[in-house]
């Protein structure tokens, strides 16, 4: 049966990490009542993150890898999941389950009419009113995040506050659209993903959600750099007309 919703787990060095959020995944999305995939993308780790995967199949008979044997980047392996999913919405989530997949339930009524209006992609916030962050995250880190945010909206996404928060689920159409063309490996791919969707047309929606924060992120202040030089780079390949839209 063609699964209704596709989870993808990008995951690099995660094996401590994943059984749990695998665990969690399963149990909160079988009560859901539809047919789902989640879908483990190894980004060539270096730890027993695939041999994990492996072992859950058993136990999660809906749960499959794609196990890459070199590291490639999170943008490179979310394109990856989204493009091999099958569902009718395809959402990806962090492995560290900073999100809980029982927040789906909120995005889900914005791809129907429930909400009053219909969207392709809707997508969790952790800087919008109603969020909440738990624990906050530290002073330093909010202040990089901010800082990131106002060069994002005034160079590609006037408007999204959060562009970086781990938690979107897009339409097949727009996924199968936009991961086809998009082009960045590294953590720039999410307001890569976005500008793209905004400039083909689609409908997008960002919400509130709870965001667990885990004081091992390891992102610092080299990806936050990254994640500018990518968003520059996109600018000028939408100048340019580089995606040959």
């Amino acid at each position: 049966m063609k699964p209704f919703l596709s989870v993808i787990i990008p995951a690099y060095n995660e094996a401590k990490r994943l059984p749990l959020t695998l665990v969690d995944i399963n149990r909160h999305i079988s009560k859901f009542n539809f047919p789902y995939e989640i879908i483990v993308v190894n980004d060539g780790s270096r730890d027993e993150t695939a041999d994990v995967v492996k072992r859950f199949a058993h136990l999660i008979p809906n749960l499959r890898l794609i196990d890459n044997k070199d590291n490639h980047g999170k943008g490179r392996v979310v394109r990856q999941g989204m493009l091999s999913a099958k569902g009718e919405l395809r959402i990806f989530t962090d492995a560290d389950n900073s999100t809980s997949i029982d927040q789906f339930q909120k995005l889900r009524p914005y791809f129907s009419d429930q909400s009053g209006e219909k969207y392709d992609i809707v997508f969790g916030s952790r800087d919008i009113e109603g969020a909440k962050l738990e624990p906050p995250q530290p002073w330093y880190r909010r202040l990089l995040g901010d800082i990131g945010n106002l060069i994002i909206q005034a160079l590609l996404l006037p408007g999204i506050r959060d562009t970086q928060c781990g938690f979107k689920c897009f339409t097949a159409r727009a996924a199968e659209q936009i991961f086809n063309i998009s082009k960045i490996n590294r953590f720039g791919f999410d307001p890569e993903a976005l500008a793209l969707a905004k400039k083909l047309g689609y409908k997008i929606k960002e919400i509130p959600i709870v965001w667990v924060n885990d004081p091992r992120s390891a992102v610092g202040l080299k990806s936050y750099l990254s994640v500018f030089w990518d968003v520059l780079r996109v600018r000028w390949w939408l100048w340019t007309n580089k995606y040959d839209l």
